[in-house]
């Protein structure tokens, strides 16, 4: 499909007297790129926004230590706590079975999908900056009133309002980071989010950790209300947070203020052919008044299907799991408290040591290369895995040292493969496909299938378990190994591609240019 728009006034003062009844295609670089380099301003501004990561980590990892903790199952979950102490008939596998336990991490992320459908709106009416001040301020609050709580019922509340500021900045900070970031370094910007989640995550571990240790056992209460550090940092920051280029232009009636933005982060004068390039589609973009009615149409049949598929193969892989329940797992092969809270910290530290790695490769190897290298260790990593617990544990025994830890180890090169692979370009694949357009509505659904899928596998993982027993780590490597053949399949190299010309890869590749070059009758004229 090709839009003609007429955008003279766009045009450089050497082309103003050739505009004269011009009328023909959108081109702003012939060769896919764009003038600028890495600025300290672009750089502070994605590192301020990267830090929604970090709140989103924290409570993914500190909810299965807090749970794990002996004063707080007596506080709220006393039935968990006297099954597991006083049933030595249970089984390893089912001792942590409650669903009112899961309850307390899953209700997060019913409330985030909620919210992500609401901030898609916001985030497309008013900007990203608006969006992520609207999570931190009410992540902030979630945090005060966990930190604070006396029973379930504050325990759960405080849990739906940090779900509400995840869903607002899970939608928001990966969009902010890939429309701020210069096109040959978007990966690594972006996977500044997934890497701030892994800071969360390890900073939670090591949290609980040491406050497993209070005596009068009121660690739980820091464990939680230390969420709202990081939660000031963001609410605070994104005050001084300039807004994106692409958002500017979308809601200012004066061109030159988006670009006078775009020249600032860019650190060049020369940014025509990017800016061209970001009118048109906004230009486009104006047309579209139902963005989630329109991402259904034919010609955005890739990006929903990746909206929808990447969230979800994400969640399969069974990492959050292995996050929220660490101490649970590690406590089910025999570990003693402190040691599961310390195996708990020994993950968080080999994932952000990954995703680092990541960050600094995922430019120059592609996104696919990366894919296919974790997902081959992930898999190998569940069956080993899957395999020892089979073998050696059982419904009642308890893992030799040294079993125990080749089990870690082999959990930790899991870990790894996912902080490679998965865990970043889970989050930047979806923030760089979508047009403009959709791209608020596409980001929407990615957030929200990914919450759903959050919620579904931590509400049934102990159950699964239970059930299960070791075939669960069999459950989830399949599910890897069907992903990282979907990707090979179906998922074209991004990499070095403009965002605003992702167009072209869809067209190019073998089975979804079928979809979007049937489009001819959808030629526009403004």
């Amino acid at each position: 499909m090709y839009t003609y728009i007429k955008h003279s006034q766009f045009l450089l003062p050497n082309q103003l007297e050739k505009k004269t009844m011009a009328v023909g295609p959108v081109v702003g670089s012939e060769s896919g790129k764009y003038n600028g380099r890495i600025t300290s301003f672009v750089v502070f501004s994605c590192m301020v926004a990267a830090t929604g990561g970090i709140i989103f980590g924290y409570d993914i990892g500190i909810s299965g230590g807090v749970t794990s903790m002996k004063p707080f199952l007596l506080k709220f979950f006393p039935d968990v706590y006297n099954k597991r102490i006083k049933d030595t008939k249970i089984s390893n596998y089912c001792k942590f079975d409650s669903q009112l336990l899961t309850s307390f991490t899953s209700s997060l992320y019913v409330a985030g999908l909620i919210a992500t459908l609401f901030a898609s709106p916001v985030t497309r009416a008013f900007g990203r900056k608006p969006s992520i001040l609207i999570g931190g301020v009410t992540f902030l609050a979630g945090a005060v009133l966990g930190g604070a709580a006396y029973n379930i019922y504050m325990l759960i509340i405080g849990r739906v309002l940090l779900g509400v500021g995840i869903g607002f900045t899970n939608q928001s900070v990966p969009l902010y980071l890939s429309e701020m970031a210069p096109t040959r370094y978007r990966g690594a910007f972006n996977m500044g989010f997934e890497f701030c989640v892994g800071v969360g995550v390890l900073a939670a571990n090591l949290l609980n950790y040491g406050t497993e240790k209070i005596k009068g056992g009121w660690g739980w209460r820091i464990s939680l209300a230390m969420a709202a550090f990081p939660a000031s940092i963001l609410t605070i920051g994104v005050l001084f947070l300039p807004e994106t280029p692409n958002s500017l232009i979308q809601h200012d009636t004066d061109p030159n203020t988006a670009k006078k933005m775009l020249q600032k982060v860019r650190g060049t004068d020369d940014v025509h052919a990017e800016f061209n390039d970001l009118v048109a589609a906004n230009e486009t973009s104006k047309t579209i008044k139902h963005p989630f009615r329109n991402i259904m149409k034919r010609k955005y049949r890739p990006q929903l299907v990746m909206s929808i598929l990447i969230p979800f193969f994400q969640q399969v892989t069974g990492i959050n799991v292995v996050s929220f329940y660490a101490p649970i797992l590690f406590r089910t092969i025999g570990f003693g408290e402190s040691a599961s809270l310390m195996s708990a910290v020994v993950m968080g530290l080999v994932g952000l040591t990954t995703t680092f790695i990541s960050l600094l490769i995922v430019d120059k190897l592609g996104r696919r290369t990366i894919f296919a290298i974790g997902g081959v260790q992930m898999f190998i990593s569940q069956m080993l895995i899957g395999s020892i617990m089979a073998a050696k544990l059982g419904d009642h025994g308890v893992l030799s040292k040294g079993y125990g830890l080749l089990v870690l180890v082999l959990m930790g090169a899991y870990v790894a493969g996912f902080g490679l692979s998965w865990g970043p370009l889970g989050w930047l694949i979806p923030s760089e496909i979508f047009p403009l357009e959709i791209r608020s509505a596409g980001q929407s659904i990615n957030v929200g299938v990914g919450f759903l899928f959050i919620f579904i596998v931590a509400q049934t993982f102990l159950v699964m378990l239970c059930r299960l027993r070791s075939g669960t780590f069999f459950f989830f490597g399949g599910w890897v190994a069907v992903m990282t053949v979907f990707v090979y399949l179906f998922l074209p190299e991004t990499k070095n591609v403009p965002i605003e010309k992702m167009d072209r890869i869809w067209k190019q590749h073998w089975f979804w240019k079928r979809y979007v070059c049937e489009d001819d009758d959808d030629v526009e004229f403004i």
